[in-house]
């Protein structure tokens, strides 16, 4: 009874790639870290391993026979919000931003340190709880609650991912002001280093959810040769 209580607590990870020394290795290290992990080798058994146990965070191959990675996550995404790790041997910038422009939280390129996987895992996870503050936040027709991390703009709510949420509340607590890329991930992201590009897709992703105009945004404005600057003041203490 008292193991069962513990994988029950145990945040669920599902891990998905067809190289079976790769699951393996990944898997050892994460069920080492206190994950409770689930496998599977393509597509198909992917989707059905999660309807069947919903994961708190799927790592995922890109380069999956049938059905790839890209797609697997779009599939996922469509049965509700769940923070994805993208795994690629690729070091083709393009395929990476694929990856975050259907919703991927990271991404880790082949070959990679596990203990460094571990880490983003662990880094993801964090920030997909609820936040310890109530404190809702409001500007501009959007409202966000960290602590149920349901964000609204104009009574209609949005599907924005973990990442994403994160890089809004983060703006919205700090109306007017600019931050580079740099500044962005580690506040963010929590990062000291990385790839920038994962700031700038996500931005672009955001401002296709929040704008009224994502082609001449009016709240997430660049400030060029330096960063980003969110434009309305923010209103905390207000429900969504």
């Amino acid at each position: 009874m008292e193991q069962q209580q513990y994988a029950q607590t145990r945040p669920r990870v599902l891990v998905v790639d067809d190289d079976p020394t790769v699951a393996e290795v990944v898997s050892g290290y994460l069920d080492r870290a206190g994950y409770l992990v689930d496998r599977a080798a393509d597509g198909p058994e992917a989707l059905a391993r999660a309807a069947a146990h919903r994961p708190d965070l799927v790592v995922l191959d890109l380069m999956l026979p049938g059905m790839d990675g890209l797609e697997v996550c779009r599939r996922m995404r469509g049965r509700g919000p769940v923070p994805v790790i993208m795994l690629t041997a690729r070091g083709d910038e393009d395929d990476r931003i694929l990856g975050l422009e259907v919703g991927a939280d990271d991404y880790v390129t082949k070959p990679f340190s596990p203990r460094e996987l571990v880490l983003r895992v662990e880094s993801v996870l964090r920030r997909s709880r609820p936040a310890e503050q109530s404190g809702a936040l409001r500007a501009a027709g959007l409202s966000l609650d960290p602590q149920a991390r349901r964000a609204v703009k104009n009574g209609t709510e949005l599907a924005l991912t973990i990442r994403e949420f994160d890089l809004l509340a983060f703006f919205l607590r700090h109306p007017g002001r600019v931050f580079g890329r740099e500044d962005l991930m580690r506040e963010v992201w929590g990062w000291d280093f990385g790839d920038l590009s994962t700031v700038t897709v996500h931005v672009r992703r955001l401002r296709g959810k929040v704008e009224d105009d994502p082609a001449r945004p009016r709240l997430i404005q660049t400030v060029w040769g330096v960063g980003y600057r969110f434009e309305g003041a923010a209103e905390s203490g207000a429900r969504p």
